[in-house]
């Protein structure tokens, strides 16, 4: 009778590991399931991530404002027949010339270099009123004056700063608001008058300080 319960004893914790094994089976089977749940969640708030930066708008390009001169701007020597004098101006522009002026230009931007023979320096008082006078008549709305001494590698100069309407495009009819810059240099009976314009908005302060500090007397 012993023997009877001993063998049941033993099946029924035969049964019990039995049970136990798999229990432990079936948790086993249901965690890859939930792992994959959780990897699922983790993948869709990637896609939401990935989506969101594709639809972002691309970075802007960058853009220089109308008559900015780019930063990479080469400058060559120019030297007007008869010597005298050397200045750089930009590579590549447009030029012009008549009797003792020449024009550069590119876009909404322009250098005119004057020679005159003159008996006496230009000052800030004959700049003022003469050169501005005459001004007055030959630019369009013409304005904002000042007129000061500065100095350059090739010495003293005098700098006239005024805003007038260039003269319209001859395809689109379009008139810009120009900003001016005239340096007067002058040696021994003559006088060289640097004039240097664009768009008033436009940034150009380093180009036309490159142009107005190569000028040198030769």
């Amino acid at each position: 009778m012993a023997r009877v319960r001993t063998v049941r004893s033993l099946g029924v914790v035969g049964l019990v590991l039995a049970a136990a094994v798999t229990a432990g089976c079936s948790g086993s089977s249901s965690g890859p399931p939930a792992a994959s749940h959780a990897s699922s969640g983790s993948g869709s708030t990637s896609t939401s991530t990935t989506t969101g930066g594709a639809s972002a708008a691309p970075a802007p390009t960058e853009s220089n404002p109308p008559g900015d001169i780019p930063d990479n701007q080469a400058y060559v020597a120019f030297r007007p027949t008869g010597g005298g004098f050397t200045v750089k101006v930009p590579e590549g522009w447009a030029r012009t010339g008549q009797g003792g002026t020449t024009v550069f230009t590119d876009k909404l931007n322009r250098v005119e270099i004057a020679t005159a023979s003159a008996s006496s320096a230009p000052t800030v008082t004959s700049v003022g009123s003469e050169v501005v006078s005459r001004l007055r008549g030959q630019v369009p709305k013409f304005d904002g004056p000042k007129v000061s001494q500065v100095n350059r590698h090739a010495g003293s100069a005098v700098l006239l700063k005024y805003q007038g309407d260039s003269a319209a495009d001859p395809v689109t009819g379009k008139v810009v608001r120009d900003a001016f810059e005239r340096y007067a240099f002058y040696r021994q009976g003559h006088e060289v008058d640097l004039t240097l314009s664009g768009p008033v908005n436009a940034d150009n302060v380093d180009p036309w300080r490159i142009v107005t500090d190569s000028f040198s007397w030769k």
